[in-house]
């Protein structure tokens, strides 16, 4: 399987610096690398993106994410592998990720949990993870960038 083309943001190379900026800001949230990397492969399984999903579940691993959990984010509702921190982080990924599914795309319920355990700082870490995520994937899924690739 082969790519459409080259990433868009290697196509025009000004655009890759401030996406991975973002991503690097993210880190200085205060929220755990391991919530970020569960939040990221989440939403990347959500949309169908093989390439983030392959890079998520291999960065995750090197961030200290067993298996165990790593098989069964897209089950953690029913897993019990995920703290209560980590399942309103899940939640605020699905919510955000899929905001045409629902008249009320991020409920107040989703919402008030994730800031239940996380303040201001922190939800903008994992929103801002959300969005550069949902990039990404919109990004590599129109151009079918296989996963395992090279950008």
């Amino acid at each position: 399987m082969n790519a459409r083309m080259k990433n868009p943001a290697t196509v025009l190379p000004e655009a890759m610096q401030p996406l991975l900026d973002v991503v690097g800001a993210t880190r200085q949230g205060g929220v755990p690398q391991a919530t970020l990397e569960l939040v990221h492969l989440r939403a990347s399984q959500i949309n169908g993106c093989s390439f983030c999903v392959d890079g998520g579940v291999k960065s995750a691993r090197k961030n200290g994410v067993s298996d165990e959990r790593l098989f069964a984010v897209a089950a953690w509702r029913e897993a019990p592998y995920f703290s209560d921190a980590e399942r309103a982080a899940l939640a605020l990924a699905e919510a955000a990720t899929r905001l045409a599914d629902s008249a009320d795309p991020v409920p107040d319920t989703v919402w008030d949990a994730a800031a239940d355990h996380f303040d201001e700082r922190q939800l903008a870490a994992i929103l801002l993870t959300i969005g550069v995520t949902n990039l990404f994937n919109r990004l590599n899924a129109t151009i079918r960038q296989p996963a395992g690739a090279g950008w």
